[in-house]
């Protein structure tokens, strides 16, 4: 059987999507190259026509959420915009599906414990998100709070088992970064 020229694109799509969704929903270590091929109807054996290795697949999916978390959380150029966006960031929806949301709660330690080149490539990506935040907010400090403090929230509240605590530490977040927007600049 014939494959169109575009087949093998299509196909690491599809891996890079469904390994995706898998790493930020049950983390990445937890399944073999088979259950990552198996998710999208294809053999082990033919992971390795598109990745060299399983730490290629995650480099390329660090560089793919995060790129892609950079055009969801960069894209705001004025504060409403920024607070907008804070919100559903901070919200239940985004705490009870980190499979469709931003990769540094989810896979945050897992990157961590990488080589350098994906700690590298995580680093360019955040300080990207940092300074296009930095330019709204006026201040770099102000700006790396603010995204340390929304990655922690997030990851607090899906570590607790009850909805209500859960929606106090979001509440209690966005409250304070917006008494931080708010403040005197520095």
């Amino acid at each position: 059987m014939r494959y169109s020229a575009n087949h093998k694109l299509e196909t690491r799509e599809k891996l890079l999507q469904s390994s995706s969704v898998s790493a930020k929903k049950s983390g990445f270590s937890t399944v073999g190259v088979d259950g990552l091929m198996k998710a999208i109807g294809l053999s082990g054996g033919a992971f390795y026509s598109h990745f060299s290795s399983k730490d290629e697949l995650f480099t390329s999916i660090v560089e793919r959420e995060l790129r892609q978390s950079l055009e969801r959380l960069g894209a705001e150029k004025d504060r409403d915009k920024l607070e907008r966006c804070l919100k559903q960031y901070l919200s239940m929806s985004h705490v009870d599906h980190p499979e469709t949301g931003c990769a540094l709660p989810a896979l945050g330690a897992e990157i961590a414990r990488s080589d350098v080149m994906v700690r590298q490539q995580a680093e360019h990506r955040i300080c990207q998100l940092q300074e296009s935040w930095a330019q709204i907010l006026e201040s770099d400090s102000l700006a790396w709070a603010i995204l340390s403090q929304c990655v922690g929230a997030l990851l607090v509240a899906r570590m607790l088992a009850t909805p209500e605590k859960q929606r106090m530490v979001l509440k209690s977040s966005y409250d304070e970064i917006g008494r931080q927007i708010a403040g005197p600049r520095t």
